[in-house]
């Protein structure tokens, strides 16, 4: 339900505030409780449960161990933001799968402590539960890549998304089969074709039969443009409603509070806070 309730609140007010490039227009909303949850989940869990999450490890390794304690503690910030709206079922990425593990571990361990509050919430997995690096099959596709061809964006145009399917990875047979454990290149292609389509996987290898993966690439180029069109086309609507944007945000805002802030002062009596 909140997953990225405050990441989405501060992206979209950078957005509103790059339109009216007045950063003074108007007070950012904020949801303070977020933060103030997550601090105190903070006090309950050890240092080496930070440290083993994948995600972690992974980014860490990518900044030669330069990691900052705001990257290793962003799960908990995370956790917050589901448990602070008592949310019951949350859909997420597989990448994801060890940080709600975490989440329901928090969940928990604050009952066992406090006595029963927080619903344990449930992952929500789709069937296409990662979308792989267009440059890198091994890896997920990542808004941080800095190789910009790796990732597919809604807002890239049709020629950037034709060019970005045109340098993906695949390999050298020719056949479109679907085979994650040896051609994850090709693999990742119908991944992604079925995913856009909402066609099965068998339905998109059968329809595209005697089809090289040249071809192939651009078919599903295509298909992506496709699902994305409308998506972009509201984008650049809203973008020329300024007044209605900055409604929404505070409205959104507004409600959030209603719902945050009883939650947030109960586990502030109940941890001795107030």
């Amino acid at each position: 339900m909140a997953l990225h309730s405050m990441r989405k609140t501060r992206g979209c007010w950078s957005f509103i505030r790059a339109l009216h490039k007045r950063p003074e227009a108007a007070p950012a909303p904020q949801v303070a409780e977020h933060t103030q949850l997550s601090w105190i989940l903070t006090c309950m869990v050890r240092l080496p449960r930070l440290q083993h999450l994948h995600q972690w490890k992974a980014k860490t390794t990518k900044q030669k161990q330069d990691g900052t304690v705001g990257l290793l503690t962003y799960p908990m910030l995370q956790a917050a933001d589901v448990l602070l709206y008592k949310s019951t079922h949350v859909p997420v990425g597989e990448d994801q799968v060890q940080h709600m593990e975490l989440v329901q571990d928090l969940a928990r361990s604050f009952n066992k402590k406090y006595g029963e509050f927080f619903p344990v919430p449930k992952s929500i997995l789709t069937s296409m539960k990662k979308v792989k690096s267009l440059r890198d099959p091994s890896a997920k596709m990542s808004k941080s890549d800095p190789d910009k061809l790796a990732t597919v964006r809604i807002t890239d145009s049709p020629e950037e998304i034709v060019q970005k399917f045109c340098k993906a990875v695949t390999d050298f047979t020719s056949e479109v089969t679907y085979d994650p454990a040896s051609r994850e290149g090709v693999s990742n292609m119908v991944a992604i074709h079925s995913a856009v389509t909402g066609l099965p996987v068998e339905d998109v290898i059968r329809q595209s039969a005697g089809i090289d993966t040249a071809r192939y690439k651009l078919l599903v180029a295509d298909a992506v443009i496709e699902k994305f069109a409308p998506i972009k086309s509201e984008i650049e609507k809203l973008k020329t409603d300024k007044d209605y944007l900055e409604k929404v945000l505070q409205v959104g805002s507004a409600k959030a509070k209603e719902l945050a802030y009883p939650v947030c002062q109960e586990v502030k009596k109940l941890v001795g806070f107030l």
